[in-house]
């Protein structure tokens, strides 16, 4: 079977400016005139294609943005919101009602952790957590009222690998919606052509990447998205997370050359976590062939864009990541900071950052270390040179031990 290619699909987009030029104009209104009031009416009731009223409904440049997402994930349309949560919590709102339930994956970012374990139980919704990788525990932990089974295709923080077909037959046989998560692996997995009913990103990571905004998309059906829209009961309409169209005119600029900088990203990943690995450190990295999901991983992929920009390395206690970030950020390798997709690298310890919403017990549990170091690996233009200058800062710390080197 011919491999996705999701590049292809965002070049073949075609947007001209009002005045023609290559780039659209940007929609700068919140609401917008009519011609007859009749036109109006039939606009409020869903029935006047092509027509604007309100920008939180929707917004030329969101939409632009909206169908050039979908279009790299091969879903019929998509919505754009304002954050990366405003994508997760309105798509889960709009699946379920008071007494329902999810299995959810129990490595998922802190917010969407947050909101399932303490927020949707304030409206009856319950939620089983599993390891994602375990299929039969999938299976198990479905019960009669479960309707969604969500997880991130490569989890945050310890890139585990959902093996998405396995999880959609799953959905299929117990009538499931499978909800995927793919802000960690844009273009290298296309979660929709693996059996995915609705995907996710947090625009404000690898799609955007320039950390200057933050955004989110749900990609689905069009009768999916249009709930979600929907005047009357729709989770994105009411709930209102509606994206700015500065901030969508921008994304979509930097959407054009996701599939250079992916690229660079997993290259620049996969030579360090060889090093790493060499060098004695238990490295987790999916293009690694010791990662359990390795394989997984590589039946999923679209070819070229490699194993994405994220991976972790344990050094063994808080006080000495934190010891290592602050030197590596002092040598100016990078920055101590949360989030990922950044031209610089960016490294954290999640337990006490990202994943900090997770109580410490489930920490353990799930085996997030407290010396583990999460990096989203940057755009540097030569990788050799950054690991020297970073095995210098593990040995001045006294991570590596020069007899290893």
């Amino acid at each position: 079977m011919m491999k996705y290619k999701p590049a292809d699909h965002i070049q073949d987009l075609q947007y001209f400016g009002e005045f023609g030029g290559v780039n659209p104009s940007i929609s700068d209104s919140s609401t917008y005139t009519f011609l007859s009031a009749k036109t109006m009416f039939d606009t409020f009731e869903g029935n006047a294609e092509g027509c604007y009223l309100y920008s939180r409904h929707s917004s030329p440049s969101n939409l632009y943005l909206g169908e050039a997402l979908a279009a790299m994930e091969g879903t019929e349309t998509a919505n754009v919101s304002a954050s990366g949560m405003g994508a997760i919590t309105s798509a889960l709102m709009q699946l379920c009602k008071a007494g329902d339930h999810i299995v959810c994956s129990r490595t998922v970012y802190g917010g969407t952790y947050a909101f399932l374990k303490n927020f949707a139980p304030k409206f009856g919704i319950e939620t089983t957590f599993v390891d994602i990788t375990k299929p039969d525990m999938v299976d198990a932990a479905v019960q009669k009222n479960t309707k969604i089974i969500y997880c991130e295709s490569v989890s945050n923080p310890l890139l585990e690998v959902a093996d998405l077909p396995v999880l959609a037959r799953i959905c299929k046989v117990h009538n499931l919606k499978l909800v995927v998560d793919n802000t960690f692996s844009p273009l290298s997995i296309t979660p929709q052509k693996l059996g995915a009913d609705v995907v996710i990103h947090s625009l404000t990571k690898f799609i955007n990447g320039s950390s200057d905004t933050v955004g989110g998309v749900v990609c689905g059906t069009k009768e999916f998205i249009n709930d979600l829209r929907n005047v009357n009961d729709g989770a994105a309409m009411l709930l209102g997370p509606t994206m700015d169209s500065f901030r969508s005119a921008s994304i979509l600029k930097n959407l054009r050359t996701l599939h250079i900088r992916m690229k660079q990203h997993s290259n620049n990943a996969m030579y360090l976590a060889h090093k790493f690995q060499e060098d004695g450190f238990k490295t987790v990295y999916p293009g690694l062939d010791s990662h359990p999901g390795h394989e997984t991983f590589r039946k999923m992929m679209n070819e070229s864009y490699g194993f994405g920009g994220m991976l972790t390395i344990d050094v063994g206690s808080l006080d000495k990541a934190n010891e290592l970030m602050e030197l590596m950020q002092e040598k100016n390798l990078g920055y101590l900071a949360v989030s990922l997709g950044f031209y610089k690298t960016l490294f954290s310890a999640p337990g006490t950052s990202t994943s900090s919403e997770i109580p410490m017990e489930e920490q353990n549990e799930m085996g997030l270390s407290d010396g583990l170091i999460r990096f989203s690996i940057g755009l540097d233009n030569d990788i050799a040179r950054t690991y020297e200058m970073m095995k210098e800062c593990m040995i001045k710390v006294g991570v590596l031990d020069t007899e290893m080197v």
